[in-house]
């Protein structure tokens, strides 16, 4: 027996990204997030930026449509969080050469968002795919992490501005907090200032509207739709 005489062989289905039509590489540069392959995605990416396609066409067309792809098979239930991790694992890949060059246009971002995990929190694996998912729809993300207090949610929104504040719980012990964050805002006078989002397995929507939040959002692909619908609205009204 010949160990390995499989994977000693040329991969003959292996896709020659350079030689597809522009059409066709988005197309398969779309299968290919949806697969999770980060490598290809560079590729296909440096080849359309190669081509002469702008750095927010590449990441309107094939990077953010993909995105929305998997976003759609992720809230049917379709895909699973192992796999859209990978998938935006993949987009990163494409993002590390765009976002310089998006920065040296000054393309603008559809929206911003700060994110954390409440104080006394210290569960990050939702929150982290609800920024990934963000920022796969175009938006700016500014991730706090986890264990975030009221001050330092405060401090972010000074500095950043953003349209949307994100806030995650898994303990229900912890999902209180969230109330303090959004009643400081009102205190403040600054709660009308920013789209509020919740999001935790042990939330729902009643939880959200009880403690003043704009939306509760069940999953990543839900948040991801819900914020560009009311970023959308409320620069409508403006």
């Amino acid at each position: 027996m010949q160990w390995g005489s499989m994977t000693d062989q040329p991969d003959d289905d292996a896709i020659d990204l350079s030689a597809l039509a522009d059409a066709e590489l988005i197309s398969q540069m779309h299968d290919d997030l949806y697969d999770g392959l980060a490598d290809e995605i560079a590729e296909g990416t440096q080849i359309l930026l190669d081509r002469g396609s702008s750095a927010q066409q590449v990441l309107d067309d094939a990077l953010v449509e993909g995105m929305r792809i998997v976003g759609i098979d992720f809230r049917d239930g379709i895909l699973f969080v192992p796999e859209v991790l990978l998938s935006a694992n993949a987009m990163k890949a494409g993002m590390a050469l765009l976002r310089p060059l998006l920065a040296e246009t000054g393309a603008k971002p559809i929206g911003t968002i700060v994110i954390g995990t409440v104080k006394g929190d210290i569960h990050d694996i939702g929150k982290n795919l609800v920024a990934m998912m963000m920022e796969g729809a175009g938006f700016d993300v500014i991730d706090l992490g986890v264990n975030t207090s009221v001050d330092e949610y405060l401090a972010a929104l000074d500095e950043h501005q953003p349209d949307i504040l994100g806030l995650s719980a898994l303990l229900t012990t912890t999902m209180p907090y969230m109330k303090i964050v959004i009643d400081t805002l009102k205190d403040k006078g600054r709660r009308d200032d920013y789209i509020v989002l919740v999001g935790g397995a042990p939330l729902n929507e009643e939880f959200g509207a009880a403690v003043g939040a704009d939306a509760y959002c069940r999953d990543a692909s839900i948040a991801a739709e819900t914020a560009k619908t009311l970023v959308a609205q409320r620069r409508a009204r403006v």
